[in-house]
């Protein structure tokens, strides 16, 4: 089997797949969704299984979900009482998972076992979009609540091999988060998440990868960036992914806005 990319896509606002109203952003949630559908299709006949990094679960070590059948976890607020009720039944692997641990655990990381969490929002809304039939195996693997650059593209770094045997590897986040900013909707917003993607975008195409990962390991550095992640965890899944892209370089692979912010996701090989 080919080697397979590594992705980092945005998965948007709580279960916007669902809401009819898009959050008053329907042309931006439709590109989104246009995205993920293209995604799914590319892919739904090629690969084994999908291990997601999502923003929304947190450990105090990477921790590898072992479930064979797990439910959805409806981490969300607010929202009308039939989006906790959806269903996507896609299996889990605990196989697969065994096979992440134990390269997590090469690489020097002390781990844990879940068996009872659901995917989170994070995982199951995009996947949901993407591969609408839930017939491919999905495993989840946590953040390390340091939420520390260096940390997570090492911990990238070990699941890199899975690339090469049929594993598709998505960091699930988004590229700009601040809910305030969100909210307002302004021209300050903008102007800052512009910047903050214009120097993303050139730090994650740069073809000298100890370069590309070294700027974002220094991230907060960067014009705008604890406006655009005044906390970073939606930031953190890019770093697993740069990490598993190994020596392959970066592209843009989803470009658009939404409720007026600009997002990006990218390509690794």
């Amino acid at each position: 089997m080919a080697r397979l990319p590594v992705y980092f896509i945005p998965h948007g606002g709580g279960p916007w797949h669902v809401m009819n109203d898009a959050f008053d952003d329907p042309v931006g949630y439709g590109h989104l969704k246009e995205y993920l559908e293209k995604l799914g299709r590319q892919f739904s006949q090629e690969i084994k299984a999908i291990l997601v990094i999502s923003a929304h679960w947190e450990e105090d070590v990477p921790t590898v979900h072992f479930g064979s059948n797990p439910p959805l976890l409806y981490d969300y607020y607010g929202f009308p009482e039939s989006t906790y009720h959806l269903n996507w039944p896609a299996p889990g692997n605990p196989e697969l998972a065994d096979q992440i641990e134990n390269l997590i655990r090469a690489s020097g990381f002390t781990t844990k076992r879940e068996y009872h969490r659901g995917f989170d929002h994070g995982t199951f809304v995009p996947l949901m979009v993407a591969f609408p039939k839930a017939h491919i195996p999905v495993v989840q693997l946590s953040l390390v609540k340091t939420l520390e650059p260096a940390t997570h593209i090492k911990l990238g770094k070990a699941l890199e091999p899975l690339r090469n045997e049929g594993v598709l590897i998505i960091g699930s986040g988004m590229s700009y988060h601040n809910m305030r900013g969100f909210m307002s909707q302004n021209s300050n917003t903008s102007l800052n998440a512009q910047k903050f993607d214009d120097w993303l975008t050139k730090t994650v195409l740069n073809t000298d990868v100890h370069t590309r990962n070294y700027e974002l390991m220094n991230w907060q550095k960067a014009p705008a960036a604890m406006e655009c992640h005044p906390r970073s965890e939606h930031f953190v899944p890019l770093f697993v992914a740069a990490g598993a892209a190994g020596n392959d370089t970066g592209n843009i692979d989803y470009c658009g806005t939404l409720m007026g912010v600009k997002i990006s996701g990218y390509k690794f090989g």
